[in-house]
């Protein structure tokens, strides 16, 4: 039940209802498959990071792309803007 409005000097107050409706203007299914995707992506750079360890080198992100590091800190090709698709395809041939 709404109490009607009081104007008794303080501060005036409506009441408002929710809006009816839902707000989205994309399907659920679509959100899912950009989760999925990040999700995917994820599990990909930390199957990597435990390869790249594994050999002694360092999997390391910029706003480049990636590169890999040696024990000698120095960039593996001399490269920063690798992909993940090419980070694994170098581990895979070294």
């Amino acid at each position: 039940m709404n109490t009607p409005r009081r104007d008794d000097g303080g501060i005036p107050r409506l009441r408002a209802g929710a809006p009816v409706g839902r707000p989205r203007t994309r399907a659920i299914e679509e959100e899912w498959g950009g989760a999925n995707a990040a999700k995917a992506e994820t599990l990909l750079r930390m199957k990597l990071q435990r390869r790249a360890h594994a050999g002694g080198l360092e999997l390391r992100h910029s706003t480049y792309g990636y590169a890999l590091i040696d024990t000698a800190r120095k960039r593996v090709e001399d490269r920063s803007d690798m992909t993940l698709r090419e980070v694994e395809a170098w581990l895979e041939h070294r």
